[in-house]
């Protein structure tokens, strides 16, 4: 058992966290910039699941987000709000950016047969009570500790350790231990339950 976590940047000119992690929470991380480099290196893994965290598709009602309208919101991210959850919604400013590439990345990714899941590593430490890392790298660190992450290096920046929890959900969804929130129609986000 294999997932893949990704913590998308918006634009290849910043560092994109990717996380290997087996069935046993054992991970390997690094950083990646470009996306010829980072589907290189899932397809080399042949994960189970790669688990991005990034929007990757548009709310019913919206065609582009060239177009502007005022659907801004996705059913899994109505869901977010209902649940107390904070996020930023993909119509605003950088989101745009990370959205389109993230749709585009699944788009490769699944027409390379890989199983692509939407997930958001914010609302995952919340639901299992890891602090973000806005409270500190090194308790968001030992919050994965806790949950039996294992190999986790003393030096992980932000979008490592981001990328260790989208893999974490990935071992969640293969394992059967996940929430799917949203309409099937839009992309369902995965959370742990």
């Amino acid at each position: 058992m294999k997932a893949i976590g990704i913590d998308l940047a918006g634009v290849a000119s910043r560092p994109t966290g990717v996380c290997v992690m087996d069935g046993n929470l054992y991970v390997n991380t690094c950083l990646a910039y470009t996306d010829d480099d980072i589907i290189r290196q899932i397809i080399e893994v042949k994960p189970d699941v790669v688990a991005i965290d990034a929007p990757l598709a548009l709310p019913h009602g919206r065609e582009s987000l060239e177009k502007q309208n005022n659907v801004h919101l996705r059913e899994c991210d109505r869901t977010l709000l209902r649940m107390g959850i904070k996020f930023f919604p993909l119509t605003l400013g950088p989101m745009r950016q990370l959205t389109k590439r993230g749709i585009a990345m699944r788009m490769v990714l699944e027409s390379k047969g890989l199983t692509v899941i939407e997930t958001y590593p914010g609302a995952a430490q919340d639901i299992l009570h890891i602090p973000r890392k806005g409270k500190g790298l090194d308790k968001l660190a030992e919050g994965l500790r806790l949950v039996d992450v294992r190999n986790l290096a003393s030096n992980m920046s932000s979008h490592e350790l981001d990328a260790v929890t989208c893999a974490l959900v990935g071992i969640m969804y293969l394992k059967g231990e996940h929430q799917a929130i949203g309409d099937p129609d839009e992309m369902l986000m995965i959370l742990p339950r």
